[in-house]
C-alpha cells in the first residue's frame, strides 16, 4: 500500500513546522542553557542585591533616630518601674518569691491556694554590657481554679512585669481518687528583669557624664 502523496501546501506546513522544531532546539541546546538561563541568573543575583543594599541604606540612614530614641528611653528607665527594685539577683529572686506568696495570699475567696515549693533559677552570666539581667524562680502552686486564674493575672498584668514561661497544669491522680475535686498542681517559672550597673559606672556622678554625650 504505497502513501498518498503531501499536496504542496501541506508539504510546506510541514516544512514550516520542523523548522520551527528544528529553531526551539537549536535554542535551547545552543543558546538558552549557555547564555540565557546564566544572565537570567545573574540579573536574579543583581536584583536581590540591590534589595538588600536598599534595606541596609534605609537601615543606616535611620541610625541616628533610633540612637536618639534609645538614649531617651534610657533616661525614661531611671524612673520607671517596669524592673524588678532590687540591684542583686539574688535579692530579686528572693523578691520574685515573697511576691509569688503575697498575691497567693492575697486571693482566699473561691477556694484554697498555696505555694507548696518555690526555688530560684540559675541564670547564665550576664556580659558587662548587657543594661538587664534575667531573674527566675521555679514555682510549685497547689490551687483550686478560681484562686489560680486571679493570682496568674495579678503576676503577668502588674507591676514590675512577670513574665510566666513552662506553665503545667495537672491534677494528682491519686488525690483525684479520694477527692472528686482535688487541687491543681501547677509549676512555672517566673521571671522579671533587674538593671545591670556598667562596668566603672559604681560612682553616682558616673551617668551624667553618658547623658550628656548622648544629648550632644
Amino acid at each position: 500500500m504505497k502513501l498518498a502523496a503531501m499536496k504542496p501546501r501541506d508539504s510546506r506546513i510541514a516544512a514550516l513546522l520542523l523548522l520551527l522544531v528544528a529553531l526551539v532546539i537549536a535554542y535551547f541546546a545552543l543558546l538558552h542553557w549557555w547564555f540565557v538561563s546564566p544572565m537570567l541568573d545573574v540579573n536574579a543575583q543583581m536584583a536581590d542585591l540591590r534589595d538588600t543594599q536598599s534595606r541596609f541604606a534605609a537601615a543606616i540612614a535611620e541610625k541616628p533616630q533610633l540612637e536618639q530614641r534609645i538614649a531617651a528611653l534610657g533616661q525614661g528607665q531611671a524612673t520607671n518601674n517596669a524592673f524588678l527594685p532590687e540591684d542583686d539577683p539574688s535579692a530579686a529572686a528572693a523578691g520574685l518569691m515573697q511576691r509569688v506568696v503575697d498575691v497567693v495570699g492575697s486571693h482566699p475567696e473561691g477556694g484554697s491556694c498555696e505555694v507548696s515549693q518555690k526555688m530560684p533559677v540559675p541564670n547564665p552570666p550576664a556580659s558587662d554590657n548587657e543594661p538587664y539581667r534575667k531573674v527566675a524562680v521555679s514555682i510549685s502552686l497547689r490551687c483550686d481554679m478560681q484562686p489560680l486564674a486571679a493570682v496568674m493575672h495579678d503576676l503577668e498584668q502588674g507591676t514590675p512585669y512577670l513574665f510566666i514561661d513552662d506553665l503545667t497544669i495537672y491534677r494528682n491522680p491519686v488525690a483525684a481518687q479520694q477527692n472528686n475535686a482535688p487541687p491543681l498542681e501547677v509549676q512555672f517559672t517566673l521571671s522579671g528583669y533587674v538593671r545591670q550597673a556598667r562596668a566603672g559606672a559604681g560612682a553616682p556622678a558616673a551617668p551624667a557624664p553618658q547623658a550628656s554625650e548622648d544629648n550632644a
